[in-house]
């Protein structure tokens, strides 16, 4: 039997890929290297190979399919439909059971219930952060340091939203139980400030429930079966009674859209769940939300990889920016991977640095100084490579920040 867990690459997964090879010009890591086995086609071959006792869980294994950045941009091209996101975190799972090296375990660890998923620890995380930034430790030549330059300034005591109840404005449309996320919450508050805002005003009841834990999506994407299975429960309990399951960061949004693979009660979750940008572009358009008078300053919408590909949002951010009176500047017609891709940022450092560079470059291409990006690693990667001189905005946020300017302005 050459797998070892249940969320396995299943045949029908392989079967599906017809090797056209359309993925192939999608693919970011294909394009950097040229190499079969850096794309789509040439992983699914390597987990059919597996599959068919043709070769096994080893390290080159290992080395094909941690080279991928799970950005899924193969998707959305695939006339097959082949759902190689699912197929991947099944064969990160058999690496990771199958290969249990100690960096491993020691992610599983610290992406799991007792890292990001307890309080206590992201807690302790944050302060770090925050006294790293006041020491400026993002000035040393050390990878995990030099991360810190890509976050907004943390305080010391950041004020959590768990526990927030919101009421709506107006006439009532329904509850939304608000996923604070693990980081999101204390790391990008902002964001989560700006939700809890416009959800009311769009006539919602907003709660953050304080039963909720990490989405556990990077947990499932670097294979960490039972840390993923553990959060994706506690979080179906906890959202259980709310309308809509709303999250403010694309990759808890898309990771929420599958929650059937990693627990019991997760088709429940699966049906409610929400990207905030597609609430809150619905809330505009049904004239929930107001929109705002021109600004004439442009804005460049980067698109991340869970938003773009894995949901297929991509009209909403910009309904959202025009929304809020400024003009969206498409910087990357393909919506290319900006390189973060959760912890890929750490376990491959000169393909996501590459990748980054070219994210930047396209930025300042662009001639826009605010970006627009929905997704918190996406944020910080960028922050990174373009330096103090840019803006990096959820779309939620900017069109936040207009409304608040427009209410002031008309005394309100």
């Amino acid at each position: 039997m050459p797998w070892e867990t249940s969320h396995a690459p299943r045949q029908h997964e392989l079967d599906a890929c017809v090797t056209c090879g359309l993925c192939l010009p999608k693919c970011p890591t294909f394009r950097l290297t040229g190499s079969e086995s850096a794309s789509p086609r040439g992983r699914l071959a390597a987990m059919s190979a597996v599959a068919s006792d043709i070769a096994i869980v080893d390290s080159r294994f290992d080395e094909i399919m941690s080279f991928c950045l799970q950005c899924r941009a193969c998707e959305p091209v695939c006339p097959s439909v082949v759902p190689f996101g699912r197929a991947m975190e099944g064969a990160r799972a058999e690496t990771a059971a199958q290969l249990p090296h100690r960096a491993r375990k020691l992610r599983a660890l610290l992406l799991g219930p007792n890292g990001l998923g307890s309080r206590a620890a992201v807690r302790v995380a944050t302060l770090l952060a925050a006294v790293g930034q006041r020491l400026r430790l993002d000035k040393l030549p050390v990878r995990l340091m030099t991360r810190i330059s890509g976050l907004r300034r943390i305080p010391l005591a950041p004020q959590s939203h768990l526990g927030v109840l919101r009421s709506s404005v107006g006439e009532r449309i329904g509850s939304i139980g608000l996923l604070a996320g693990c980081v999101q919450d204390s790391w990008f508050g902002g964001v989560n400030d700006a939700a809890v805002e416009l959800l009311a005003r769009a006539g919602y009841d907003v709660h953050v429930p304080t039963g909720q834990t990490c989405c556990g999506a990077l947990a499932a994407h670097d294979g960490a079966v039972a840390g993923a299975e553990s959060l994706a429960a506690i979080n179906a309990a906890a959202f259980s009674e709310y309308d809509l399951v709303v999250a403010t960061a694309a990759g808890c949004s898309a990771h929420l859209a599958g929650y059937s693979e990693w627990t019991q009660s997760g088709a429940a979750v699966e049906d409610r769940a929400r990207d905030i940008t597609v609430v809150i572009a619905d809330a505009i358009a049904a004239g929930r939300l107001p929109t705002l008078p021109p600004r004439n300053q442009e804005v460049a919408i980067q698109d991340p990889c869970h938003l773009r590909h894995a949901q297929r949002i991509i009209n909403e951010p910009r309904a959202i920016v025009r929304a809020a009176g400024y003009v969206p500047v498409e910087i990357d017609p393909d919506g290319m991977c900006c390189g973060a891709a959760g912890i890929y940022v750490l376990t491959n450092p000169e393909t996501s640095d590459e990748l980054g560079n070219k994210k930047a470059d396209q930025v300042r291409a662009s001639g826009a100084t605010l970006v627009a990006s929905a997704n918190p690693g996406c944020e910080m990667q960028l922050r990174t490579n373009l330096g103090t001189a840019y803006e990096v905005k959820h779309p939620i946020e900017i069109y936040a920040d207009a409304l608040r300017s427009s209410y002031r302005a008309a005394g309100a």
